[in-house]
Protein backbone atom coordinates (compact mmCIF):
# COMPACT_ATOMS: atom_id res chain seq x y z
CA UNK A 1 0.00 0.00 0.00
CA UNK A 2 1.44 3.52 -0.69
CA UNK A 3 1.99 5.45 2.59
CA UNK A 4 0.85 8.90 0.47
CA UNK A 5 -2.26 7.58 -0.51
CA UNK A 6 -4.50 10.41 1.89
CA UNK A 7 -8.11 9.21 2.71
CA UNK A 8 -9.99 12.26 3.92
CA UNK A 9 -11.19 14.23 5.82
CA UNK A 10 -7.28 15.03 6.14
CA UNK A 11 -5.09 18.09 7.34
CA UNK A 12 -2.02 17.77 5.57
CA UNK A 13 0.20 19.94 7.83
CA UNK A 14 2.78 21.89 6.00
CA UNK A 15 5.01 24.00 8.61
CA UNK A 16 7.17 25.56 5.26
CA UNK A 17 10.21 23.62 5.92
CA UNK A 18 12.00 21.14 3.66
CA UNK A 19 10.79 18.46 5.04
CA UNK A 20 6.71 18.99 4.57
CA UNK A 21 7.69 20.06 1.31
CA UNK A 22 9.24 16.47 0.49
CA UNK A 23 5.89 14.85 1.79
CA UNK A 24 3.82 17.42 0.02
CA UNK A 25 5.38 16.77 -3.01
CA UNK A 26 5.25 12.53 -2.54
CA UNK A 27 1.18 12.60 -1.24
CA UNK A 28 0.53 15.05 -4.65
CA UNK A 29 2.04 12.47 -7.10
CA UNK A 30 0.70 9.74 -5.40
CA UNK A 31 -2.85 11.39 -6.53
CA UNK A 32 -2.02 12.38 -9.38
CA UNK A 33 -1.74 15.36 -9.16
CA UNK A 34 -4.90 16.28 -7.32
CA UNK A 35 -6.04 15.69 -4.07
CA UNK A 36 -8.94 14.23 -2.94
CA UNK A 37 -11.04 17.32 -2.56
CA UNK A 38 -11.94 16.41 1.71
CA UNK A 39 -7.92 16.95 1.99
CA UNK A 40 -6.44 20.52 2.87
CA UNK A 41 -3.07 21.33 2.81
CA UNK A 42 -2.92 23.88 5.33
CA UNK A 43 -0.09 26.36 6.63
CA UNK A 44 -0.35 28.03 10.13
CA UNK A 45 1.47 31.41 10.17
CA UNK A 46 2.63 32.83 13.28
CA UNK A 47 3.66 36.16 11.70
CA UNK A 48 7.05 35.33 13.02
CA UNK A 49 8.21 32.73 9.98
CA UNK A 50 11.02 34.02 7.98
CA UNK A 51 10.50 36.10 4.50
CA UNK A 52 12.09 33.09 2.57
CA UNK A 53 9.49 30.67 4.52
CA UNK A 54 6.97 32.38 3.14
CA UNK A 55 8.15 32.66 -0.45
CA UNK A 56 9.07 28.96 -0.30
CA UNK A 57 5.33 27.99 0.17
CA UNK A 58 3.84 30.08 -2.28
CA UNK A 59 6.32 28.66 -4.81
CA UNK A 60 5.21 24.98 -3.78
CA UNK A 61 1.79 26.14 -4.59
CA UNK A 62 2.63 27.51 -8.03
CA UNK A 63 5.14 25.01 -9.23
CA UNK A 64 3.24 21.74 -7.73
CA UNK A 65 -0.65 23.61 -8.88
CA UNK A 66 -1.96 22.60 -5.12
CA UNK A 67 -4.04 25.11 -3.43
CA UNK A 68 -2.22 25.43 0.23
CA UNK A 69 -4.68 27.00 2.94
CA UNK A 70 -3.36 30.11 4.68
CA UNK A 71 -4.51 30.35 8.15
CA UNK A 72 -3.79 33.02 11.83
CA UNK A 73 -4.71 33.17 15.14
CA UNK A 74 -7.15 35.88 14.97
CA UNK A 75 -8.25 37.26 18.81
CA UNK A 76 -11.45 39.03 19.60
CA UNK A 77 -12.85 40.78 22.65
CA UNK A 78 -16.22 39.08 21.95
CA UNK A 79 -16.79 35.79 21.99
CA UNK A 80 -15.62 33.23 20.06
CA UNK A 81 -12.26 34.87 21.60
CA UNK A 82 -10.01 32.62 19.73
CA UNK A 83 -10.84 32.39 16.09
CA UNK A 84 -8.99 31.08 13.04
CA UNK A 85 -8.80 33.55 10.02
CA UNK A 86 -7.85 32.65 6.49
CA UNK A 87 -5.15 34.65 5.21
CA UNK A 88 -3.20 34.40 1.42
CA UNK A 89 0.68 35.10 0.97
CA UNK A 90 -0.26 38.43 -0.01
CA UNK A 91 -1.67 39.06 2.89
CA UNK A 92 -0.03 36.76 5.73
CA UNK A 93 0.92 38.58 8.83
CA UNK A 94 5.14 39.34 8.79
CA UNK A 95 5.61 41.18 12.19
CA UNK A 96 4.69 39.02 14.34
CA UNK A 97 1.03 40.52 15.14
CA UNK A 98 -0.41 36.41 15.64
CA UNK A 99 2.24 36.23 18.41
CA UNK A 100 2.10 39.55 20.03
CA UNK A 101 -1.72 38.86 20.05
CA UNK A 102 -1.90 35.86 21.81
CA UNK A 103 0.92 37.59 24.79
CA UNK A 104 -1.03 40.16 25.01
CA UNK A 105 -4.23 38.16 26.10
CA UNK A 106 -2.60 35.40 27.45
CA UNK A 107 -1.27 38.24 29.61
CA UNK A 108 2.30 36.15 29.53
CA UNK A 109 5.18 34.48 27.25
CA UNK A 110 5.49 31.21 26.28
CA UNK A 111 8.22 29.52 27.48
CA UNK A 112 9.68 25.79 27.00
CA UNK A 113 7.49 24.27 29.34
CA UNK A 114 4.13 26.24 28.73
CA UNK A 115 4.05 25.86 25.07
CA UNK A 116 0.59 28.28 24.28
CA UNK A 117 2.49 29.65 20.81
CA UNK A 118 2.22 25.81 20.01
CA UNK A 119 -0.95 25.51 20.99
CA UNK A 120 -2.86 28.27 20.30
CA UNK A 121 -0.97 29.63 16.73
CA UNK A 122 -0.96 25.98 15.44
CA UNK A 123 -2.91 23.17 17.03
CA UNK A 124 -6.02 24.83 17.58
CA UNK A 125 -5.93 26.91 14.84
CA UNK A 126 -5.46 23.74 12.77
CA UNK A 127 -8.32 22.36 14.92
CA UNK A 128 -10.68 24.84 13.95
CA UNK A 129 -10.16 25.27 10.44
CA UNK A 130 -11.38 21.89 9.89
CA UNK A 131 -14.62 22.35 12.12
CA UNK A 132 -15.04 25.41 9.81
CA UNK A 133 -15.34 22.80 6.87
CA UNK A 134 -17.56 21.33 9.13
CA UNK A 135 -15.49 17.83 10.20
CA UNK A 136 -16.10 16.50 13.54
CA UNK A 137 -12.77 13.70 13.07
CA UNK A 138 -10.19 13.94 10.43
CA UNK A 139 -6.85 12.60 9.97
CA UNK A 140 -3.66 14.73 11.02
CA UNK A 141 -0.87 14.02 8.31
CA UNK A 142 2.38 15.25 9.49
CA UNK A 143 5.93 15.46 8.34
CA UNK A 144 7.89 13.24 10.63
CA UNK A 145 10.75 11.13 9.30
CA UNK A 146 12.14 7.72 10.13
CA UNK A 147 14.73 9.38 11.73
CA UNK A 148 12.92 10.98 13.95
CA UNK A 149 11.48 7.70 16.11
CA UNK A 150 11.04 9.28 19.90
CA UNK A 151 8.42 11.82 18.08
CA UNK A 152 6.92 9.08 16.08
CA UNK A 153 6.69 7.27 19.08
CA UNK A 154 5.10 10.54 21.17
CA UNK A 155 2.32 11.15 17.88
CA UNK A 156 1.26 6.95 18.52
CA UNK A 157 0.94 7.50 21.93
CA UNK A 158 -1.67 10.45 21.67
CA UNK A 159 -3.69 8.84 19.21
CA UNK A 160 -4.08 6.00 21.33
CA UNK A 161 -5.30 8.17 24.46
CA UNK A 162 -8.43 9.27 21.56
CA UNK A 163 -8.43 13.04 23.25
CA UNK A 164 -8.05 14.60 19.89
CA UNK A 165 -10.93 14.90 17.42
CA UNK A 166 -8.02 13.88 15.05
CA UNK A 167 -5.53 10.90 14.58
CA UNK A 168 -2.08 11.83 13.47
CA UNK A 169 0.13 9.85 10.49
CA UNK A 170 3.51 10.22 9.45
CA UNK A 171 3.83 8.74 5.80
CA UNK A 172 7.72 9.27 5.65
CA UNK A 173 7.59 7.23 8.77
CA UNK A 174 5.95 4.34 7.09
CA UNK A 175 7.84 5.27 3.96
CA UNK A 176 11.03 4.67 5.75
CA UNK A 177 12.62 8.57 4.12
CA UNK A 178 14.88 10.49 6.20
CA UNK A 179 16.76 13.44 6.63
CA UNK A 180 19.40 11.85 3.50
CA UNK A 181 16.09 11.75 1.22
CA UNK A 182 14.92 15.02 1.88
CA UNK A 183 18.33 16.49 1.36
CA UNK A 184 18.94 14.48 -1.94
CA UNK A 185 15.17 15.81 -3.40
CA UNK A 186 15.56 19.68 -2.66
CA UNK A 187 19.51 19.43 -4.23
CA UNK A 188 17.64 17.94 -7.18
CA UNK A 189 14.47 20.01 -7.78
CA UNK A 190 14.20 23.00 -9.52
CA UNK A 191 13.55 25.58 -6.32
CA UNK A 192 14.08 25.01 -3.17
CA UNK A 193 13.94 26.92 0.56
CA UNK A 194 16.63 29.75 0.58
CA UNK A 195 17.25 29.54 3.99
CA UNK A 196 20.63 27.74 4.48
CA UNK A 197 20.68 23.98 5.79
CA UNK A 198 23.10 23.15 8.00
CA UNK A 199 23.72 18.95 8.00
CA UNK A 200 19.93 19.06 6.82
CA UNK A 201 18.91 21.17 9.42
CA UNK A 202 17.41 24.70 8.83
CA UNK A 203 18.14 26.91 11.85
CA UNK A 204 16.05 29.98 10.45
CA UNK A 205 13.67 27.49 9.66
CA UNK A 206 9.66 28.34 11.40
CA UNK A 207 9.47 30.96 13.60
CA UNK A 208 13.05 32.99 13.13
CA UNK A 209 14.44 33.02 16.72
CA UNK A 210 12.06 30.80 18.33
CA UNK A 211 13.54 30.03 22.19
CA UNK A 212 13.14 26.23 21.44
CA UNK A 213 16.55 26.60 19.68
CA UNK A 214 19.61 26.46 21.70
CA UNK A 215 21.41 29.53 22.60
CA UNK A 216 24.33 28.31 20.68
CA UNK A 217 21.87 28.01 17.54
CA UNK A 218 20.24 31.52 18.29
CA UNK A 219 23.70 33.10 18.81
CA UNK A 220 24.94 32.09 15.51
CA UNK A 221 21.63 33.16 13.73
CA UNK A 222 21.42 36.63 15.72
CA UNK A 223 25.48 37.18 14.56
CA UNK A 224 24.08 37.16 11.01
CA UNK A 225 20.97 39.30 11.57
CA UNK A 226 20.87 40.83 14.82
CA UNK A 227 17.44 43.11 13.91
CA UNK A 228 15.91 39.16 14.44
CA UNK A 229 15.80 39.87 17.80
CA UNK A 230 13.73 43.56 18.18
CA UNK A 231 10.72 41.72 17.89
CA UNK A 232 11.32 38.48 20.77
CA UNK A 233 12.93 42.12 23.26
CA UNK A 234 10.26 43.88 22.88
CA UNK A 235 7.86 41.75 23.88
CA UNK A 236 10.15 40.60 26.94
CA UNK A 237 9.91 44.39 27.79
CA UNK A 238 6.52 44.83 27.29
CA UNK A 239 5.48 41.19 29.25
CA UNK A 240 8.03 41.86 32.26
CA UNK A 241 9.86 38.38 31.76
CA UNK A 242 11.71 36.01 28.76
CA UNK A 243 10.65 33.38 26.83
CA UNK A 244 13.77 31.32 27.32
CA UNK A 245 14.82 30.21 31.04
CA UNK A 246 17.96 32.61 32.85
CA UNK A 247 18.29 34.10 29.56
CA UNK A 248 17.09 36.96 27.50
CA UNK A 249 17.33 38.30 23.67
CA UNK A 250 19.35 41.28 24.87
CA UNK A 251 21.66 38.86 26.27
CA UNK A 252 21.44 36.55 23.09
CA UNK A 253 22.37 39.80 21.31
CA UNK A 254 25.47 40.54 23.48
CA UNK A 255 26.53 37.18 23.31
CA UNK A 256 26.77 37.51 18.95
CA UNK A 257 28.92 40.25 19.46
CA UNK A 258 31.42 37.99 20.82
CA UNK A 259 33.92 35.44 18.69
CA UNK A 260 32.90 32.82 16.83
CA UNK A 261 35.19 30.52 18.88
CA UNK A 262 33.44 31.80 21.99
CA UNK A 263 30.05 31.00 20.56
CA UNK A 264 31.00 27.57 19.38
CA UNK A 265 31.09 26.78 23.31
CA UNK A 266 27.82 27.82 23.97
CA UNK A 267 25.43 25.14 25.14
CA UNK A 268 23.25 24.11 22.17
CA UNK A 269 20.32 23.25 24.50
CA UNK A 270 16.89 22.61 21.61
CA UNK A 271 14.00 21.11 22.11
CA UNK A 272 11.97 19.60 19.23
CA UNK A 273 8.61 21.05 18.71
CA UNK A 274 5.43 20.94 16.94
CA UNK A 275 6.77 23.70 14.42
CA UNK A 276 8.37 20.96 13.09
CA UNK A 277 11.43 21.16 9.68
Amino acid sequence: MNPYKIEGPALISFSGGRTSGYMLKQIIDAHSGTLPKDCYVVFANTGKEMPETLDFINNCAVNWNVHIRWVELDIHEERPIYRTKEVSYETASRNGEPFAQLNKRKKMLPNPYLRICTQELKMNVFKRFMQNEGYKEWNNIVGLRHDEPNRVAKQKAQNETGKNKWESYSPLYEDKKTLKDVSNFWNSNTFDLKLPSHDGKTLAGNCDLCFLKGTRTLTKLVKEKPDLTEWWINEEKKMKNTFKNKISYIDILDLSNKKQAQIDFLDDDSRSCFCHD
